[in-house]
């Protein structure tokens, strides 16, 4: 190894290892940690040769830091890598309620460096990134605030403090070491999973109800045996239960048999076609209470067969939804009391 190859590894080996202290370390630190002579250090500070983002905090002791803001990746992508891109990129735009400036600035650098290669995907991504950044009405600063202390306590493998407000209104606080950050596109939310304390035990939290986040110096590491493709493999969108999932039978419609068809809505679907023409659709679902938005966007074209208790939920539903549009339902169930000449009148 030359002398060039040998600065090139050090330096790397600075960037990578001031990922993991966001509160910086001194130039002996340094030093020590990847073996070199401090004045080798002092050498790169003097003659700015540090890696891009890395910088001497002047305010703390002349530490070193790493500016988790600043350009840090490089990439390159080929025209099909673009295009799977495009199509993530426009989930992103359409699927979010909340301004996000990083998501917009990573768009508008794609566009940018994408000219050359391909105008048209360009310039829609450049339209991306404007519709994100003129979504100043879902502007949410604590939530933006939470989401980049999670990124970066993740990326550092430092634990935070959260404060998380269940749905009656409460307050709760906890250590928590998040472990993977899942976006959820039924919902435009997105949900940080890891371990939380108390009760020491993998938790989920729902990201906009955490109203503030603290990165303490505790580090953590991931448990080996944690894999979220194996957690949320059940699951229909973030929810996840030990329990052996349950089997959901829904039937549609002729109507909309094809429409269900064209889609893999779980990964576990098994689909059969029936002389009528309608479709039996079935899953195991690790939540069948999270399908139920799913489920209800279908209206009347979809009738659950199975569970029985997500069955009887939809049954009490439509028939305060028949209420509500003055039809009187029958307490017995199975009949219904009111025909179209009594709804519409003579």
């Amino acid at each position: 190894m030359n002398r060039a190859q040998a600065k090139s590894q050090r330096l790397s080996q600075i960037e990578k290892l001031l990922w993991a202290y966001p509160e910086g370390l001194s130039q002996a630190e340094v030093a020590r940690r990847i073996r070199v002579n401090r004045s080798t250090i002092s050498r790169y500070v003097a003659e700015n040769s540090l890696p891009p983002g890395v910088y001497v905090d002047d305010l703390d002791d002349n530490k070193l830091k790493l500016d988790r803001a600043a350009d840090l990746t490089k990439a390159a992508f080929n025209l099909h890598e673009i295009m799977a891109i495009h199509l993530a990129t426009r989930l992103l735009a359409t699927r979010t309620d909340k301004q996000n400036p990083h998501a917009a600035s990573a768009m508008r650098k794609l566009g940018v460096a994408l000219q050359r290669l391909d105008q048209n995907v360009s310039k829609h991504l450049l339209r991306s990134a404007e519709m994100m950044d003129e979504a100043a009405a879902y502007h949410d600063p604590v939530y933006l605030d939470v989401l980049q202390k999670l990124t970066e306590a993740w990326s550092a493998g430092r634990k935070v403090r959260v404060s998380h407000q269940m749905e009656n209104g409460r307050v709760f606080e906890y250590k928590f070491s998040p472990y993977f950050i899942e976006p959820y596109a039924v919902g435009q939310t997105a949900h940080v999973i890891g371990l939380r304390e108390p009760p020491d035990a993998v938790r989920t939290f729902k990201i906009e109800r955490l109203k503030s986040a603290e990165i303490l110096r505790e580090r953590y590491e991931i448990l080996d045996d944690f894999d979220p493709r194996s957690m949320l493999a059940n699951a229909w969108g973030i929810w996840y239960t030990e329990a052996d999932p349950v089997e959901v039978v829904l039937k549609f419609r002729p109507q909309v048999a094809q429409r269900v068809e064209e889609t893999r809505w779980h990964q576990s679907q098994q689909t059969v076609r029936e002389p009528d023409g309608s479709l039996l659709w079935r899953a195991r679902v690790a939540e069948p209470q999270e399908m139920l938005p799913w489920v209800r966007g279908w209206g009347a074209d979809v009738e659950v067969l199975e569970p029985v208790e997500m069955r009887e939920t939809m049954m009490g539903e439509a028939r305060v939804m028949a209420e509500s549009y003055g039809w009187f339902v029958s307490s017995t169930p199975g009949s219904v009391s009111t025909t179209l000449d009594d709804f519409f009148g003579e």
